[in-house]
């Protein structure tokens, strides 16, 4: 069987499988969207403490997966986020419990008010639907993405990519297998049984039966998406995420928060690629914080001055500075303060996750308030892009786009809302 078919039925037809399984979705998610807050915390509760119990099958998949990467010659940063380990497997259960005990968002009343007629109108969050997440290399994405579907009341389409294959379906059974004593209907989440990438380009065409796609992924990935969707795409572009030194840094704030936001973990969306400082800083901040870097296996590459200024850095060109190295490489220039560092970042960024760090108040709020990406932070680490970080308890991603979410992707992000109108027997004149 070839590597993209992993998993797939050998005698069903593809097309077949993947619109039963939309069928599926469509019928769980009739059910799934007046399902009670309290039946669905339980749920979860269930859900994660099978995780818990299945963590022995969950890493022997893993390490399945994981010796088959490294045979293929997969990049040591894919690699990174593919491996799973007892900590990593704690760590997912623990995102799910987290999930459960947040506010249940469906039925809250968003805005609500009375018109001269009498109308009394609400504005009520309600789930999307169906939700069809299509991933890479990340097996956690199928446990955050299965319980931030429930707690929204939307049912999953979990579509992997191969290098997790094995993984990922160890953390669906493990979902399911918990799952199946409680109210939920077993569709709740389902894992598109191959990896074959027919199944992307089948997904993509369902608008009767899936309501957003979220593709969390490279850039071909995500490319191939936004171009063949016949369905609203959430996107979740690369991070080329950039910290910016102002002239009034505090040299230690400098020194650790990028450190952190580079180093910390080199293969996350969140990571730092580009370091910007302010021309008035490069004396006092540029020696020691590049050395911090250094000193922590970091490879640098910099603009000519900043080649100037350290003999240990390598010169970079123009691809530097939209690349998303996802490793132990960060990208330096020199700018001419807040407004060339804005101009920087918007012409080269991915709209991700970006961070000034100065005592310069009024530099921070223009930073904070021109810089046009998801996720803005004064004086803290990139690296706090995270769903969980932000007291959603998981993520889907970070979405770089304008519509409908932006920034971390988490239960209230993946409803919508309609309009209640109570009345008593008016007619429009």
């Amino acid at each position: 069987m070839s590597e993209e078919a992993i998993g797939a039925p050998e005698t069903a037809d593809l097309a077949v499988t993947i619109a039963g399984i939309g069928r599926a979705a469509r019928a769980a998610a009739a059910v799934l969207a007046l399902l009670d807050a309290d039946s669905k915390t339980r749920a979860l509760q269930a859900a994660a403490a099978a995780v818990r119990a299945g963590a022995g099958d969950i890493l022997a998949a893993n390490r399945r997966d994981v010796t088959a990467a490294s045979a293929r010659g997969l990049a040591a940063p894919l690699i990174e986020r593919l491996t799973l380990s007892p900590e990593r497997v704690a760590a997912i259960a623990r995102g799910v419990e987290e999930v459960a005990l947040l506010p249940d968002p469906i039925g809250t009343i968003l805005a609500e008010w009375e018109r001269p007629n009498g109308l009394r109108i609400q504005r009520v969050r309600v789930p999307l639907g169906v939700i069809g997440i299509i991933y890479e290399s990340r097996p956690n994405v199928t446990a955050d993405a299965g319980a931030l579907c429930l707690k929204s009341g939307n049912a999953a389409i979990l579509r992997c990519g191969s290098e997790c294959f094995h993984s990922a379906k160890a953390i669906a059974d493990a979902l399911a297998y918990g799952l199946s004593g409680t109210e939920l209907p077993a569709a709740a989440i389902q894992l598109v049984p191959t990896t074959d990438r027919a199944a992307v380009g089948l997904m993509l065409g369902m608008a009767d039966d899936i309501d957003v796609i979220i593709p969390r992924g490279g850039r071909s990935l995500i490319e191939r998406v936004a171009a063949e969707s016949r369905i609203p795409v959430i996107k979740h572009l690369d991070g080329i995420c950039h910290v910016y030194i102002d002239a009034g840094a505090d040299l230690t704030k400098a020194r650790e928060v990028t450190l952190n936001a580079k180093m910390r973990r080199t293969s996350i969306c969140g990571a730092a690629e580009t370091l910007l400082i302010d021309r008035r800083a490069v004396a006092s901040h540029l020696g020691p914080v590049l050395a911090d870097l250094a000193a922590a296996g970091c490879e640098l590459r910099g603009c000519a001055e900043t080649v100037a200024r350290a003999a240990f850095v390598r010169p970079a060109d123009e691809s530097d500075w939209v690349t998303e190295y996802l490793d132990a490489i960060l990208s330096v220039k020199v700018v001419d303060g807040v407004d060339a560092a804005i101009t920087h970042i918007n012409r080269y960024g991915s709209h991700h996750t970006d961070s000034i760090i100065t005592e310069n108040a009024a530099a921070a709020e223009r930073f904070l308030a021109r810089v046009d990406s998801g996720i803005v932070l004064w004086n803290a680490s990139t690296q706090f892009a995270d769903g969980g970080e932000f007291g959603m308890g998981a993520e889907i991603g970070i979405s770089t786009g304008k519509l409908h979410a932006r920034g971390p992707v988490g239960a209230e992000q993946l409803t919508s809302y309609k309009y209640v109108v109570r009345g008593n027997g008016q007619v429009r004149p």
